[in-house]
């Protein structure tokens, strides 16, 4: 029994010997090679071109736009946008271009006194201004800029408040205070600092007039003028008010102040020049002037004009409010971002990205002349420069608060849209300084012949508006 046992374990062995060799010998399976597997790249996406014209063209201001929009794009990769540096002066005609071209730009940086003419013409989306300006809270922007931007035709705002400057007439408060003069506010006051201040000390002339028939310093300066005697380019009832006698006085008056001033023609560049170099008491310029009141303006030459006078800042009187014969007005500039016709709705949120992320960083591009529209961002704004503590506190309050009076004839509330459109042309087209400079320094006008040029040439423009 023992031995069949052992025999059939021989066998099992041997056939489980007998099967592994077979196996051992068998062909390799074959294994098919998968298919390489095609790596899917996804298709590019179609960036929206936000296309961005900015009046702040001065190379180191375009870096930090660019910068802002740089910041911008990564937080949103579907959009592209593009910086353009344009010129104040050529914007009107650069838009004409572009409306021609049917190639309008998404936002435009310029001033306020435009913005009723585009609106005029329809190329303003005043829908997306208002959804801007509530998106980021109407009670957070100073009611006075908000009521600017209004459109009186729809109701509705054509353009978004971005900054702006006050203007005022600077004066030498240690050399009035030295000759007994008072504060030049009222017009009697000027001209009695007009007669007193050429030959005190090292003054040659009381002030500098802007009576270059090319530049728009004349215009802005004798706006106040005329508002501060109630002259206004239109009455209630829509008619052409520029033969009136406000008017006439207005332009008389300022005429009168050349007596005193720089020979002509001249404009804002010889206004600061001429009262750093310590000839002239008085000078009217905006905001912007403060930290050249420190530093010295920067001279067409090049390089930067010494200053003449130790402490010239805390010897510098700021007189904003003007009193004429007929009331009193101050001046300023209102800058807007506007919206364009046809733009994508992602301008909006460009817009919106650079009054909030990237707002402290536009105004620290000229803290004197972006004053800030929104009320949260005062307390920063009064911390972008050291310039500041320069100039008393009563100054800076008076800057800071500067919408509250500022007046234009643009701001009127009762003009309607072509007649806000008329006033931006008079403007454009420099008619107020061709007509100074006509009395002033060729002497081919008198102030009644002037006013009533400017009477016949506003009609006309009234005329071809209305057409």
């Amino acid at each position: 029994m023992k031995q069949f046992r052992l025999l059939i374990s021989i066998l099992v062995l041997a056939t489980l010997v007998l099967a592994s060799c077979s196996t051992a010998t068998e062909e390799p399976a074959v294994v098919e090679e998968s298919e390489p597997v095609e790596e899917v790249v996804a298709a590019p996406v179609e960036k929206v071109i936000v296309e961005f014209w900015t009046t702040d063209n001065e190379p180191a201001r375009l870096d930090v736009y660019e910068s802002i929009a740089a910041k911008y794009m990564a937080e949103n990769p579907n959009v592209d946008v593009r910086i353009v540096a344009i010129e104040e002066a050529g914007i009107s005609q650069r838009m004409a271009t572009a409306m021609a071209a049917e190639r309008l730009p998404d936002i435009v940086r310029m001033g306020v006194e435009r913005v009723a003419a585009f609106a005029a013409d329809g190329i303003l989306d005043e829908d997306a201004a208002v959804a801007v300006i509530n998106d980021i809270g109407v009670d957070d922007f100073r009611e006075s800029p908000l009521q600017m931007v209004t459109d009186t035709a729809t109701g509705k705002y054509a353009a978004i408040p971005f900054d702006g400057w006050v203007q005022a007439l600077w004066y030498r408060t240690d050399i009035f205070e030295e000759a007994g003069l008072e504060a030049p506010v009222t017009w009697d006051a000027i001209n009695a600092a007009c007669d007193a201040l050429p030959g005190t000390g090292n003054l040659l002339y009381a002030l500098t007039l802007g009576t270059d028939p090319g530049q728009n310093y004349g215009h802005q300066v004798f706006e106040q003028v005329a508002m501060s005697n109630n002259a206004w380019p239109f009455d209630e009832e829509g008619n052409v008010t520029f033969d009136t006698p406000e008017m006439i006085e207005a332009l008389k008056f300022y005429a009168d102040l050349q007596r005193c001033a720089m020979p002509g023609p001249q404009y804002w560049r010889g206004a600061r020049e001429s009262y750093e170099l310590d000839q002239s008491g008085m000078m009217f310029y905006s905001t912007y002037i403060m930290d050249d009141l420190v530093d010295g303006s920067g001279m067409e030459s090049g390089g930067n004009v010494e200053i003449a006078v130790e402490d010239l800042p805390l010897k510098t009187g700021f007189a904003p409010q003007m009193v004429g014969n007929g009331g009193s007005a101050s001046y300023g500039q209102l800058v807007t971002l506007s919206i364009m016709a046809g733009a994508d709705p992602e301008a909006q949120d460009v817009v919106k990205y650079f009054l909030t992320e990237g707002y402290q960083d536009i105004l620290a591009l000229a803290p004197f002349g972006k004053v800030p529209v929104l009320k949260s961002a005062v307390d920063g704004w009064k911390e972008l420069s050291p310039y500041f503590a320069n100039f008393s506190s009563e100054t800076l309050d008076q800057i800071a608060n500067g919408y509250d009076t500022m007046g234009r004839w643009l701001f009127r509330s009762d003009y309607d849209a072509l007649e806000q459109a008329v006033i931006g042309d008079i403007e454009g087209r420099l008619l107020i300084p061709q007509a100074i400079s006509n009395i002033a320094l060729e002497g081919t006008m008198t102030p009644e012949t002037a006013a009533a040029w400017l009477q016949e040439q506003v009609e006309a423009l009234v005329a071809e508006r209305a057409q």
